[in-house]
């Protein structure tokens, strides 16, 4: 219950420090003003971490009977913070040391100067802070007003969760300025509740995690509190990314290192297409929101890539230059299983027959690749109204890759794929945006969101169908009493496993729509021949009113004819 207070604090104290810097903003875009925000509260950070780990290092000190100049020679030493992983941070960007200067007309200057000598004295930084304060322009009082509010941030308690803390105040920034910015928002954002359902239905336990398109990192993040959660070790997993966008790529290497994750995300912001910075990877898992039907993708210069295994994509259209970019990064079976992918994708990729879209589908679901289709429900996204579905590809469906093996279905799952028509799920948020329940504290077994996905759940819901269908053995705390037989079923309307031979015949057409069916309707109890005269005296009750409306429409009309 103090995780769940605690998690409830942090998003209170977020959303008071979201309205008043976005207060201050002024005539600063949102896509600027995120990394002058995240930036200073990356500051914060390792300054009170580094802060926090002095204060510990001088109690030691003087436990020892060390004092005078050579505790002070100790206390600056690089080595005593680093060896605990704690950034060194210099005098000079030491959070006490910017905000006593503040007032400076020059401010923008001096932080630019901290955050330059925190990459030059951190090497796995270089490159990777935001450092161009002074080129944005922003008024001296503006910054100072940001410092101040910043300031009331303490990050200087027990680390684990002055970082849990940071990070849950990071993750609802990144939320509100992907709001801000609308469809630029896609750019560094998805959805936490689509990345909490990726990770839910792929479970990477261990193994190679690979996000060729990872926007800031949310992937990952997830990716280690999966593991976490389930009581492993975040070593357990390596982490591989890919980011094109200079500002984005920057975004995503603050995010992993304010949660002490390690991850090889290339020496530089790059184009997967083009320039592929992890071409020998064979990732266990792969998980990716790539963006959604883009036509300048440097189609025709890559023609004859190795990637293209099942068809040369159209030149007019990304998807499915994504989808076989995944394929090629899939580890291959090795008796224990091989490499999963679950990725977003438009609608669109699931019927599209033009460009020679439909003969690469065709050759993937030929070769039994396709794991599971899922429809998601409309306004999920920030960024944009084209409908989206999920994708999930595997390299093996013996169940060898599965955590606990697959005891349910020892005959594995070959030849079938699981489709699961989710539209009607969600609970709209705001009048423009829409949630899947099951990803937050409240709606887990566990405090603060970990734990499994409620079974009544959205995100529950479709999970613990797939881990059904998959063979997988029932969570420990099922109660088949409470919660029904751990049995996978096709549900009318919602899910249906299908075999390679159906799918040909609706012609390699992946629209879950076309196999779940319609949803069954619920006996109300009342017999026929008591409905049948309610229902036409309702009809008839209909009919007379429309005729009383289409009277009065015609008087209106003739008054406005003689006016």
């Amino acid at each position: 219950m103090a995780s769940q207070d605690s998690n409830n604090n942090d998003l209170a104290y977020a959303d008071t420090l979201w309205k008043s810097a976005d207060a201050l903003r002024g005539q600063v875009d949102a896509a600027e003003y995120k990394h002058v925000v995240l930036g200073l509260l990356f500051l914060k950070y390792i300054s009170d971490a580094f802060a926090a780990r002095r204060e510990g290092l001088m109690a030691e000190l003087e436990a020892d009977g060390i004092t005078g100049v050579q505790m002070e020679s100790l206390l600056e030493s690089r080595d005593e913070y680093t060896a605990e992983r704690v950034f060194w941070v210099p005098p000079e960007a030491r959070w006490q040391n910017l905000q006593n200067q503040a007032i400076r007309p020059d401010i923008a200057t001096l932080i630019d100067d901290a955050i330059l000598a925190v990459e030059r004295d951190n090497p796995n930084l270089k490159g990777k802070l935001p450092r161009d304060y002074a080129r944005r322009s922003i008024a001296p009082e503006k910054l100072k007003g940001l410092i101040d509010l910043i300031a009331n941030s303490d990050f200087k308690g027990d680390r684990a969760k002055a970082r849990d803390s940071l990070g849950r105040v990071y993750e609802y920034f990144l939320g509100k300025f992907a709001q801000a910015e609308g469809k630029l928002g896609g750019e560094f954002f998805t959805p936490r509740c689509i990345v909490r359902l990726l990770v839910e239905m792929l479970e990477p336990y261990e193994g190679r995690v690979y996000d060729p398109c990872c926007g800031s990192a949310g992937m990952f993040v997830q990716s280690e509190r999966f593991v976490e959660a389930h009581g492993g070790q975040t070593t357990d997993i390596s982490i591989f990314g890919q980011e094109s966008n200079p500002t984005t790529w920057r975004l995503a290497h603050m995010n992993l290192a304010i949660r002490g994750i390690e991850a090889n995300l290339g020496s530089q912001p790059a184009d997967t297409f083009l320039r592929h910075l992890h071409p020998d990877l064979k990732a266990d898992y792969i998980l990716a929101n790539p963006p959604f039907n883009i036509s300048d993708w440097s189609g025709k210069l890559l023609e004859k890539d190795v990637r293209w295994r099942y068809g040369t994509p159209p030149a007019g259209n990304a998807n499915y230059a994504w989808i076989q970019h995944f394929i090629h990064h899939l580890a291959p079976p090795n008796g224990h299983g091989g490499g999963v992918a679950g990725f977003v994708m438009a609608n669109g990729s699931l019927s599209s027959g033009s460009g020679g879209e439909g003969e690469i589908r065709q050759r993937i679901v030929e070769a039994d690749l396709v794991d599971a289709i899922v429809a998601l429900p409309a306004q999920l996204f920030l960024t944009t109204g084209i409908p989206a579905c999920l994708w999930f590809l595997t390299r093996d469906k013996t169940g060898r890759n599965l955590k606990h093996g697959a005891p349910n279905r020892k005959e594995g799952r070959c030849g079938e794929t699981l489709f699961i028509d989710a539209r009607k799920l969600g609970t709209l948020q705001t009048r423009t945006l829409r949630v899947l329940t099951g990803g937050d504290g409240g709606e887990t077994l566990l405090a603060d969101g970990l734990g499994d996905p409620r079974p009544d759940s959205d995100i529950g819901r479709i999970v613990y169908a797939f881990r059904q269908w998959r063979g997988e053995p029932a969570p420990a705390w099922w109660d088949a009493a409470e919660h029904g037989d751990w049995t996978y079923r096709d549900i009318s309307g919602f899910c249906k496993a299908e075999t390679i031979n159906g799918i040909r015949k609706h012609g390699f057409v992946l629209t879950p729509g076309r196999y779940v069916g319609a949803e069954e309707q619920e006996e109300d109890g009342e017999p026929f021949e008591e409905k049948y005269p309610r229902l036409l005296a309702e009809l008839e009750a209909c009919f007379v009113d429309g005729e009383r409306l289409m009277g009065v429409v015609r008087e209106r009309l003739k008054g406005v004819g003689n006016g």
